[in-house]
């Protein structure tokens, strides 16, 4: 073989193998890029998935505070208490395809101030819940109308004693009414006392929290026991002429902190 026939088989061999490697780098790198682009792809789509999933627990979260919110508001206007105006964060109520300026640092900073704002809100609606229960318990602690069935013949204030003839303070109400009348307690309360006395007779004692007291004298019968729990409208005694009496009648007194009031206010 000539020596330019060799040159040649050498320059063909060589640039073939120049070829194979340049085909096999460009394979090479080709399947690397779409390695690539699968991965980023996967990638991708577990992010926005992951953001999907903080977008829901967004939207959850602020229908939540919404909520409670509004509860709150409604707790306010039964115990009486002024209300704020609602501000609450708007929901992001789902990702645009093209929208990636939503991160999931951003989202999970929004989530945790919607938790602490959530908590903020339960907070404060545990203290207007506990607020009401107090205005509801008073309400049910303060006396309230009649005792019972009848016509008032005696006042709360100075009198004339029927029996020495001298004036002296009345700290009760008499109500009359026949023998066997029922006698209802005016408010929720616990019953303080039963007794007997020369004055008021058979007589029931009511606490009823808060400071107020109820006295019931002059009944025939006490239908209740010392420590019994009570609710208003509650049969607690029946009529009487028990004690220092004139006639058939209750006597009916309230005390607040100790101090006698006239029952009249209440009725």
């Amino acid at each position: 073989m000539s020596v330019g026939w060799l040159w040649f088989c050498a320059v063909v061999l060589a640039a073939g193998c120049i070829a194979l490697i340049c085909l096999g780098y460009g394979f090479f790198v080709r399947e690397t890029a779409l390695r690539d682009v699968v991965s980023l792809r996967a990638e991708n789509n577990t992010q926005r998935q992951q953001l999907e999933r903080y977008a829901l627990e967004f939207n959850r979260l602020s229908e939540e505070v919404r909520d409670l919110a509004m509860a709150e508001a409604r707790l306010k206007q039964l115990a009486g208490v002024e209300t704020e105006r609602i501000e609450l964060p708007v929901a992001i109520g789902g990702l645009p395809e093209a929208d990636l300026s939503l991160t999931s640092d951003s989202i999970e900073r929004q989530i945790s101030d919607l938790q602490i704002v959530l908590e903020l809100r339960r907070q404060n609606q545990e203290e207007v819940r506990n607020l009401l229960n107090d205005k509801v318990s008073l309400s049910r602690a303060t006396p309230h109308g009649w005792p019972t069935r009848g016509w008032l013949t005696s006042y709360f204030g100075k009198r004339v004693s029927p029996f020495s003839g001298r004036k002296v303070m009345h700290e009760g109400l008499d109500i009359a009414a026949n023998t066997g009348t029922p006698v209802y307690a005016t408010a929720d309360g616990i019953v303080a006392r039963v007794s007997y006395s020369p004055s008021y007779g058979k007589t029931v004692v009511i606490d009823h929290g808060y400071g107020y007291r109820t006295i019931f004298g002059h009944t025939s019968k006490i239908l209740v026991e010392s420590g019994q729990r009570i609710r208003r409208g509650d049969r607690i005694a029946l009529v009487g002429n028990t004690g220092r009496s004139t006639g058939p009648h209750l006597h009916y007194e309230l005390r607040l902190d100790g101090v006698p009031i006239d029952p009249r206010k209440t009725l």
